[in-house]
């Protein structure tokens, strides 16, 4: 195995990189300043007789709310990049890796999505994801299409992240309780991407620890790090976002025990390890 990173630098990126290192397999890991993912020829020169087996594409353009505006950008690097590295990777007969979000989904189900339901994004963001999901299904001969939901981890900042952050500054907190998915552990997804690697299975999947509300999750880990002042419950209308958000997008993980009889663990069990990480890196 030779795996090319993008994205290296982000969360799941960083990830990967320290569970090849762990498994040691050479890996290439590179980031935008590296590789210009929305630039076909640039990639075509970039892996020209550097014998690489898998690509990992852990880049992408995530400003949920800048992309009403941006979407051209959006649509570039979360879209037309991903043609570019499918048409790659048939070149050099590679294996292509490639995150998509529930966002895909418009939010009024009331009950798990399944591999097997449509796409119907309701804002820009879910729409440049969909269209990368167009793309790699129409073209790589070799994939695995994963969708993911509230990825956090040590890398970069999310939404864990952040409410550690809110909770240094504020007497009162307003989160959310009505925006209902699942957390993904950049460390649980990155094993479980390499367990699909090593199974060969392609194809389409949902990858996300279990399911629950921004404010569960973040009650949760305002209890774990001791804060004591007042949080409330919110609805996400109240504050105003430019991009519309799906109210309920939690991914059904079916699919995957299936096939590499691998169970993501719980929210709540992933949050704890994130959190004993940053006490380790000294961020709490």
């Amino acid at each position: 195995m030779k795996i090319l990173i993008t994205g290296a630098k982000g969360q799941l990126g960083q990830e990967f990189q320290k569970l090849f290192q762990k498994v040691k397999i050479e890996y290439i890991p590179t980031d935008h300043e590296e590789l210009d993912i929305t630039n076909l020829k640039k990639i075509r020169e970039f892996v020209k007789d550097k014998n690489i087996t898998h690509i990992i594409n852990c880049a992408a353009y995530n400003l949920v709310d800048k992309a009403e505006e941006d979407w051209k950008t959006a649509y570039s690097v979360n879209g037309l990049a991903v043609k570019n590295l499918a048409i790659v990777a048939n070149e050099i007969n590679a294996e292509l890796i490639h995150y998509s979000t529930d966002y895909v989904f418009g939010g009024n189900k009331n009950e798990p999505y399944t591999i097997y339901d449509k796409p119907n994004p309701i804002n820009k963001y879910g729409k440049s994801k969909e269209l990368g999901e167009r793309f790699i299904q129409n073209i790589a001969n070799k994939y695995y299409l994963i969708r993911v939901s509230w990825v956090f981890g040590i890398g970069n900042n999310n939404f864990a992240k952040k409410v550690i952050q809110w909770s240094k500054n504020n007497e009162v907190l307003k989160i959310a309780d009505d925006e209902i998915s699942a957390p993904t552990y950049a460390v649980d997804l990155a094993n479980a991407t390499y367990k699909l690697i090593q199974e060969k299975a392609y194809g389409l999947y949902h990858i996300t620890n279990t399911s629950c509300s921004r404010y569960e999750w973040a009650e949760y880990i305002l209890k774990k790090i001791n804060w004591n002042r007042k949080l409330e419950r919110a609805s996400k209308d109240d504050f105003n976002l430019p991009a519309k958000r799906p109210g309920y997008s939690v991914l059904d993980n079916y699919g995957l025990k299936e096939t590499i009889n691998y169970e993501m663990p719980t929210w709540q069990n992933a949050t704890e390890r994130f959190l004993k990480e940053l006490k380790e890196t000294g961020e709490i």
